[in-house]
C-alpha cells in the first residue's frame, strides 16, 4: 500500500487528478443540529485568531449569531476586511471588533493583546480561541527567528493567552467562567513526543520533504506544533488548577475538514497527498469540536475531536496519549515556550 501510495495511484482511485486549488466540496451532516444546542452569548467577548474562513469564521459566526461581541484577530489583509464585510451582511446587527494580529510576528502578537485591553480592558475576555495555524510550510524561520509553523501555530498563541490573561481572569471573577482554547489536529499523532529542537531556532529543521505518510519534514514540523497545542492545554491546565482558577484551557481537533488551510499547504509545495481530500467532512462539521470547547459544555483540561477520530459528532477524548499529558513534556513545553515568550506565572 505504501508503495502503491507513493507511486500517486490512490490518488487516481480515489478520482483525485489534478492541483488542490479550493476546499473538497462536502455536504454538511451536523452542523445545523449542533448549533441549535449552542447557548446565548449575550454580553461575552469571544477573540479568535484566524478567522477569515474555515473553522475559524465559522466559528465567529456562530459566536456572532448567539449575541457575543466578537474580536477577529487576523493579519491584515484584503481576506481580513472581506471576512468582517462577510459576517456582517450575513448577521445584521453583529457585534464585531477586527484587531491586527500577524502570528509570525511576536510584536504584532504584543500590538493585539494591548488593542485587546484597551478595548476589553472593563468587561475582560471570556473566550481566547486560539484558532489560527498553517500546516506543513517551508522550512523557514520566522523574523524572530522560530520556525514558522511553530510560532504560528503555538508559540504565539502562548504569547498571546499569557498577554490576555488578566482579561479571562477578569470574566472569569464577573461570569464565572472563561476559557482558553487550543486548536491540534489528529496530526500529533504523527510524532513521538515533544523536541526541544523544534521550539528553539528554525530554519534548519529537516528540509522540505512533503509525504504526509512517508515522514517529510514538513509534516514532523507540523506534527509537533499540532501535539504542542494538546500539550500546552495540559500545562496550562495543571497551572490553572494549582492556583484554583476560574479559567479553563480546552482544546480541540477538527478531524478532517476541508478548508482553506489544505488549499495553502498546496500552494506552498507541501501537500502532495490531496488524494486523502475525498474523504472529508465540511468545514462546518470539523469546526463542533471547536466551538463546544469555547462556548458548549467542556471541562477544563479536555479534549474534543470527532467522534470517528476524521469524522463525526464531538467526543471527548478519554483516553490521551502519554505524550501528551506526562510530566516531561509539559515542563519542557512551558520552559521552552517562555524562553521565547517571556515568563508566565499564573
Amino acid at each position: 500500500l505504501h508503495l502503491v501510495a507513493e507511486m500517486g495511484l490512490l490518488g487516481w482511485l480515489f478520482g483525485y487528478t489534478g492541483e488542490y486549488t479550493a476546499p473538497q466540496p462536502v455536504a454538511t451532516k451536523w452542523f445545523d443540529d449542533f448549533e441549535t444546542t449552542l447557548p446565548d452569548l449575550t454580553g461575552k467577548v469571544v477573540a479568535i485568531t484566524g478567522c477569515t474562513s474555515g473553522t475559524g469564521y465559522i466559528c465567529a459566526r456562530a459566536c456572532a449569531k448567539k449575541g457575543a461581541i466578537v474580536a477577529m484577530l487576523n493579519r491584515a489583509s484584503p481576506r481580513a476586511t472581506e471576512a468582517e464585510a462577510r459576517l456582517a451582511a450575513e448577521i445584521p446587527g453583529a457585534k464585531l471588533e477586527p484587531i491586527e494580529c500577524d502570528l509570525m510576528s511576536f510584536a504584532s502578537v504584543r500590538s493585539a493583546a494591548e488593542a485587546l485591553r484597551s478595548k476589553f480592558g472593563s468587561s475582560g475576555i471570556d473566550v481566547l480561541c486560539c484558532n489560527a495555524g498553517v500546516m506543513a510550510l517551508k522550512d523557514m524561520p520566522t523574523k524572530d527567528g522560530f520556525d514558522v509553523q511553530m510560532q504560528t501555530n503555538h508559540l504565539s498563541h502562548f504569547l498571546l493567552a499569557k498577554e490576555c490573561f488578566p482579561l479571562l481572569e477578569k470574566a472569569a471573577a464577573a461570569r464565572g467562567e472563561a476559557r482558553i482554547v487550543s486548536h491540534s489536529s489528529g496530526a500529533r499523532h504523527m510524532v513521538k513526543g515533544i523536541e526541544e529542537k523544534y521550539l528553539g531556532a528554525g530554519g534548519d529543521l529537516g528540509g522540505d520533504g512533503a509525504s504526509m505518510f512517508f515522514g517529510g519534514a514538513r509534516w514532523i514540523r507540523y506534527g509537533q506544533t499540532k501535539l504542542a497545542n494538546a500539550v500546552f492545554t495540559q500545562a496550562l491546565h495543571e497551572r490553572l488548577k494549582a492556583e484554583g482558577s476560574a479559567v479553563k484551557a480546552v482544546c480541540a481537533a477538527p478531524g478532517l475538514a476541508a478548508t482553506n488551510l489544505q488549499v495553502t499547504t498546496a500552494s506552498d509545495g507541501g501537500f502532495g497527498d490531496a488524494w486523502i481530500m475525498k474523504m472529508s467532512q465540511s468545514a462546518e462539521d470539523g469546526t463542533m469540536p471547536l466551538l463546544q470547547c469555547c462556548i458548549g459544555q467542556a471541562q477544563s483540561g479536555e479534549f474534543l475531536e470527532p467522534s470517528r477520530g476524521m469524522w463525526g459528532k464531538p467526543a471527548v477524548v478519554t483516553k490521551r496519549s502519554a505524550k501528551e499529558v506526562e510530566v516531561a513534556a509539559t515542563t519542557l513545553l512551558w520552559q521552552m515556550s517562555e524562553k521565547a515568550c517571556g515568563e508566565w506565572k499564573l
